[in-house]
């Protein structure tokens, strides 16, 4: 499965995660904040940012990591990996921290998966998008405010989200707009 798919720079992945058990990861406004800042500390710098969704016991990354000669070929995957480790450690160590709670906050694993085609990655950018739709969070995507959807439709606005690569999928914002509100199959996204 994806759980064992080595990164790799250069390529775009599909990146999730979700809470230990029945646990949250975000319990109110400061931990999405929170989060996001560790978000930036550690992925930033070592990848473009395409989409996110950030759910009460899960979240979603859509990233290309960029090109690099820090490390050799071998080490990519170790250090790529150690970013997330530092990005979810930390954000842990803090949570359990506040909520006076102990143990794995995340599943032992990262799940990743590598985006082959621009079909794909379009209904990727869709998914994640709408998970909060699809989980019933909110019946408007605009509703919920910790995703990238607001960072897209507010052009504008400056934002570490990468979204010129994405936009070029799309004429308009009205038709970036469209597309998240038309229902997509998700046949052969093999998701959690």
């Amino acid at each position: 499965m994806s759980n064992t798919e080595s990164f790799e720079y250069g390529y775009v992945y599909h990146i999730y995660t979700h809470a230990n058990g029945k646990d949250l990861i975000f319990r109110e406004d400061e931990n999405y904040k929170y989060f996001l800042s560790k978000l930036l500390k550690y992925i930033i710098p070592i990848a473009e940012i395409y989409a996110y969704c950030l759910m009460p016991n899960h979240f979603h990354l859509l990233m290309r990591f960029k090109d690099s000669d820090q490390v050799s070929n071998e080490d990519e995957h170790k250090y790529l990996m150690r970013q997330f480790s530092n990005l979810l450690n930390g954000y842990a160590k803090a949570y359990n921290k506040k909520y006076k709670r102990k143990g794995s906050l995340f599943l032992d694993f990262l799940k990743r998966k590598r985006v082959h085609d621009e079909k794909y990655l379009i209904k990727l950018l869709h998914y994640i998008h709408n998970n909060p739709v699809n989980h019933g969070f909110v019946e408007d995507i605009n509703d919920w405010k910790y995703s990238s959807y607001h960072s897209y439709i507010r052009l504008a606005k400056e934002s570490k989200i990468e979204r010129k690569e994405m936009m070029q999928y799309f004429d308009t914002i009205k038709d970036f707009v469209e597309y998240h509100k038309s229902n997509v199959e998700y046949d052969f996204l093999t998701i959690e």
